[in-house]
């Protein structure tokens, strides 16, 4: 008599039971990465193959379902800003989720958080004359710079405002007739507001009034014979010169008016026949 494999039926034997079954593990049955093990290869042991993980998971006569989605892990297993992906769910791979920065996706780490932030103050994100400061450089301390104004006002994560404008100020810091301006408002520096007079815009003071007036006299504001005098040549003194006739007649600003036509006086100051001048 002949004995013929159900499963194979090019097995045959004479005289007794056929061995039916061969290596199953010889067609990749189980996944990429999961070991195929057939322990007995005799009749009736078809499908008797294990799939095996290497974490331990073990499936007999079908692949091996090997690992759960790491990144879907509680607590997240990336730190904060960080994306996870696990790219080898099928495989006996385990630990091998990826962390990438959200802020640098060029930065990834293989089985932890990554190191995502780095000195945050290289961009120079604080104004002119700021001080910046990153106290942290590890993952999740992305923002925690700070700026630094030299009066000591400090901002997280943002440029400082650091000084008012010094012009608004009241009292008003220039003397009169000039003009203030405070060209660095957004930096650390004060006291560096700049009056210059309306009169002469050449004359300019950092932190101070400047000094516009000059001697008034020197322009002969006075008219011809009459006696010219700048009492105060300080700021905020323009306009305070004095023009003084020979006859005590005094004009403050501008030209004095010293004498009437006397020859037009009545009766005529000179007698008949005579010309008055």
């Amino acid at each position: 008599f002949v004995c013929t494999c159900d499963s194979d039926m090019s097995i045959k034997k004479v005289d007794g039971p056929a061995t039916c079954d061969k290596d199953e593990c010889s067609t990749n049955p189980c996944g990429m990465g999961q070991t195929c093990n057939d322990p007995v290869k005799t009749v009736a042991s078809v499908g008797d193959f294990t799939c095996e993980c290497g974490n331990g998971v073990k499936t007999t006569g079908a692949a091996a379902t090997c690992e759960t989605d790491e990144c879907a892990a509680m607590p997240a297993p990336c730190g904060n800003g960080q994306t996870c992906e696990d790219p080898d769910k099928a495989s006996n791979k385990l630990h091998d989720f990826v962390c990438t920065c959200d802020s640098d996706m060029s930065i990834k780490k293989v089985d932890g958080p990554a190191t995502c932030d780095k000195d945050e103050c290289s961009s120079n994100p604080c104004g002119m004359g700021q001080t910046c400061n990153d106290p942290v450089k590890t993952a999740g301390s992305v923002g925690d710079f700070t700026c630094e104004c030299g009066n000591g006002v400090k901002t997280t994560g943002a440029a400082a405002t650091c000084e008012t404008d010094e012009c608004a100020a009241m009292p008003a810091p220039c003397g009169n007739g000039q003009t203030c301006e405070d060209p660095d408002k957004a930096s650390n520096k004060l006291h560096d507001f700049v009056c210059t007079c309306d009169s002469d815009m050449s004359i300019k003071k950092v932190d101070g009034p400047a000094t516009c007036d000059k001697d008034e006299c020197s322009s002969n504001p006075c008219g011809m014979g009459q006696t010219c005098n700048d009492p105060m040549k300080t700021a905020g003194s323009i306009g305070d010169f004095t023009c003084e006739c020979a006859n005590g007649v005094k004009t403050t600003g501008a030209a004095a008016v010293c004498d009437n036509d006397e020859c037009a006086a009545m009766p005529s100051p000179c007698g008949a026949n005579q010309m008055c001048e």
